[in-house]
């Protein structure tokens, strides 16, 4: 009988395939050309049989430094990662470029930054141009663009550490949220998510844990760290799995050095590890819990807290204690509670000096306690808060 995640992948038809450092290049810096071979077939297969392909590749800083012949520890710096990226990324489209030509697949260069997703205006233009390109049949070749990219962001643009890109999983994931596709498939050097027996048993190899429907503490807890060639490690790549999943998607985290791995996948095999949703978070929530870059943070009492995740109220400026960072109006903020625990975000309806002054500190807003006009102040509507899960 069929199961689910086979039924689901045979009837995806929109498709983001994210490729690692590892996969797309040798470790001297030189394209993986005969591997990526294997790849190139099963994109055109797929889109041979009607489905629309999203690829996003890492591998132009790689490549760079493998032109320049520069030593790994030099990417260690940040001006000398953007210039390896600037001399890597015209050499990682030509070799799509004499990859694709074969198979009669017409390209497109889509380089991205964060700002791309938290600015509501280019997030609505992306998904435009993104649109068109699928439908005259193109194959969007998606990459950050490490060139531009501040790889250190402000610490209230970071949630548990990560950065808003990450070796291109989290990329791939928002791109695939933002079209609405079907399927996210991460490419990689491992086999999958990996379970391991205890440590200083005889036993040290993993097993791969073939599918999973919840991510929770315990499920991160096994990711590793960073890759050899790349910035993303597996808690990257569970944190992408989430988004698809958030976005009523599938993904599926494989080793890409193995021979047909992608068509394999789509051929319903057993391979890698298969996320699942059970749930699908509507489009404006997932921008907020996840595209957008967080401006600033509120810090809530324990009684606005409550009222936000069991009564599913909106934010009074009555409840909230504390003020950091600098936001306008109509940028999402953290929410946290006395503790720093950030359980919520949403888009603030004030600026951080509005927010401030109806708190406190002798303005009008003080005056009435946070309220305007007899009303108490709203400072997130309930409709732009996103809870999100710290269990």
């Amino acid at each position: 009988m069929e199961t689910e995640q086979q039924k689901r992948l045979r009837a995806a038809r929109r498709v983001v395939i994210k490729l690692g450092t590892g996969i797309v290049t040798h470790s001297d810096g030189q394209f993986n050309a005969e591997l990526l071979e294997s790849v190139a077939r099963t994109i055109a297969e797929l889109k041979k049989d009607g489905r629309q392909v999203v690829l996003v590749s890492s591998g132009a800083v790689g490549l760079g430094r493998g032109r320049l012949g520069l030593h790994r520890d030099r990417l260690n710096d940040m001006v000398m990662r953007q210039a390896c990226a600037a001399v890597g990324q015209s050499l990682l489209m030509h070799e799509y470029e004499k990859l694709f030509q074969t198979h009669g697949i017409q390209l497109a260069q889509v380089l991205l930054t964060e700002g791309d997703f938290v600015d509501r205006t280019r997030y609505s233009n992306l998904r435009e141009t993104m649109e068109a390109l699928l439908k005259l049949g193109v194959l969007p070749i998606v990459n950050e663009n490490d060139t531009i990219s501040t790889a250190e962001l402000d610490y209230l643009n970071i949630r548990a550490g990560e950065r808003i890109f990450s070796d291109n999983d989290r990329l791939a994931a928002l791109v695939m949220s933002h079209i609405e596709g079907d399927v996210l498939v991460l490419l990689t050097d491992v086999d999958g998510l990996m379970e391991f027996g205890p440590l200083g048993a005889k036993d040290a190899t993993g097993t791969v844990i073939p599918l999973v429907e919840d991510i929770s503490p315990e499920l991160k807890a096994l990711a590793l760290g960073p890759s050899e060639g790349g910035r993303g490690g597996m808690l990257t790549k569970l944190a992408a799995a989430e988004i698809a999943m958030q976005s009523g998607g599938i993904a599926v985290i494989a080793n890409g050095r193995k021979p047909d791995t992608l068509n394999r996948i789509f051929a319903g095999e057993p391979i890698g590890t298969v996320f699942l949703s059970k749930t699908r978070m509507a489009g404006k929530r997932r921008w907020i819990a996840y595209a957008a870059g967080v401006r600033g943070r509120v810090i809530v009492n324990a009684g606005a807290r409550d009222a936000l995740t069991e009564g599913k109220a909106s934010l009074l400026a009555s409840g909230v204690v504390g003020v950091e960072g600098e936001f306008d109006a109509a940028e999402v903020v953290s929410i946290v509670d006395a503790e720093g625990t950030e359980f919520a975000r949403g888009i603030s309806d004030y600026s951080c000096g509005d927010a401030q002054g109806m708190i406190g500190n002798g303005s009008s807003g003080a005056a009435t306690g946070g309220r305007a006009n007899g009303r108490a102040s709203v400072l997130v509507k309930r409709d732009n808060i996103v809870l999100l899960d710290r269990k």
